[in-house]
């Protein structure tokens, strides 16, 4: 089963949650593995296409948006607003309000949230769907620039 890990940030900033998101995608891919974002639309697709080139000067995540075509090389970061590739699913970062595959091989899924009332209020539609899937969640809250850590179900 996999781990749940949701980040709320102190912001409601849409563009310093997606910030956020591309340096959690660069730290991944640095760690030698490989994600999927899932995104609400394919606006918002683009929008992190383009941000994972600009977000730091020097940066290099190798990334493509997905249209059901699977990229040459394994190790890409794909981007989406559809279902999840089979072999891009055991680290799926979720910007969307849909529910990300549970089962394995998924390991973990994480959630970032802005502080927006509409943000906190999907994540936490998703964060009871995941503790009724008996997931174990881990939330870090940004709180004055300090990150607390609390964790749930398991």
């Amino acid at each position: 089963m996999p781990e749940v890990v949701f980040y709320v940030l102190a912001s409601s900033s849409q563009h310093q949650r997606q910030d956020f998101a591309c340096k959690l995608i660069e730290k991944i891919y640095r760690g030698g593995q490989f994600c999927y974002v899932l995104t609400e639309h394919a606006e918002q697709a683009a929008e992190i296409d383009k941000l994972l080139w600009t977000f730091r000067p020097g940066s290099f995540v190798p990334h493509q948006v997905y249209g059901n075509q699977l990229p040459a090389y394994q190790n890409t970061i794909l981007i989406g607003d559809n279902a999840v590739p089979e072999h891009w699913q055991k680290i799926i970062i979720n910007l969307s309000s849909h529910f990300p595959p549970t089962i394995a091989p998924t390991e973990r899924i994480v959630e970032i949230l802005d502080n927006s009332e509409e943000s906190k209020q999907a994540g936490r539609q998703r964060y009871k769907h995941y503790l009724e899937a008996g997931l174990e969640i881990v939330t870090h809250k940004n709180e004055g620039g300090v990150w607390l850590e609390t964790r749930a179900g398991g």
